[in-house]
């Protein structure tokens, strides 16, 4: 009887083997000798099949990171690291998977299907650890665009898959130093700055634009 790994094992057999995807469920299942409608018990296409293995390394890797022992010590920009580099090093063993489904996406703006899943457990991460970075004042709370930490996070967790995808070093180096700049620099743009202190300042006189005419400045 089918699995669902079973069925995530022969499609990511098939894909590396053939280099597309099976020209229709009925010729991916009688294949692997199974009834088609074997397969649509666990998966409605190939696409859910993909985006159930990124979604499912994004479970793993926040499974891992969150047993350690120094997790709760750790700041947000530490939790942020811990989660690309531990992704990353995941996702070295399905390399050849990843670089077959990314490379395969249309070009363009919007985030690709398979992506879905992956997407919504990463924004729920980013958001848990950004409060935790808000709340201890790690992080600037800054008016409306707070809201939008989790979306700079997730255009430089794009950045880094991409740039793994494309990465010759050994042992994926450059992608270890292309993390460790682009977290921390993300970061360094969430923290307090003299931009908030000049956006403060004229907060403050704009709310005691009052005191010029008792400094004797009103003419």
């Amino acid at each position: 009887m089918a699995t669902t790994e079973s069925i995530q094992k022969a499609y990511i057999n098939y894909v590396l083997t053939e280099g597309q995807q099976p020209k229709s469920v009925y010729v991916f299942a009688k294949k692997n000798k199974m009834p088609e409608d074997e397969f649509y018990r666990y998966f409605g296409s190939f696409d859910a099949i993909e985006q159930f293995i990124w979604a499912d390394l994004a479970n793993r890797t926040l499974t891992e990171i969150k047993t350690q022992e120094v997790w709760g010590q750790y700041s947000a920009r530490e939790k942020a690291l811990s989660f690309f580099y531990s992704f990353f090093e995941l996702l070295k063993s399905s390399r050849s998977f990843a670089v077959y489904s990314v490379k395969k996406q249309p070009k363009g703006f919007t985030t690709p299907a398979i992506f879905t899943g992956l997407k919504t457990a990463f924004e729920n991460f980013a958001d848990e650890i950004l409060k935790e970075g808000i709340e201890s004042t790690e992080l600037s709370d800054r008016k409306f665009l707070s809201k939008r930490y989790k979306d700079a996070l997730w255009v430089q967790f794009g950045f880094v898959l991409h740039f793994w995808i494309n990465d010759n070093s050994a042992g994926f180096e450059k992608t270890d130093e292309a993390i460790e700049k682009g977290v921390n620099v993300t970061f360094d743009l969430f923290q307090r700055s003299p931009i908030d202190n000049l956006f403060e300042y004229g907060k403050f006189l704009a709310q005691n634009s009052g005191l010029k005419e008792t400094m004797g400045f009103g003419n």
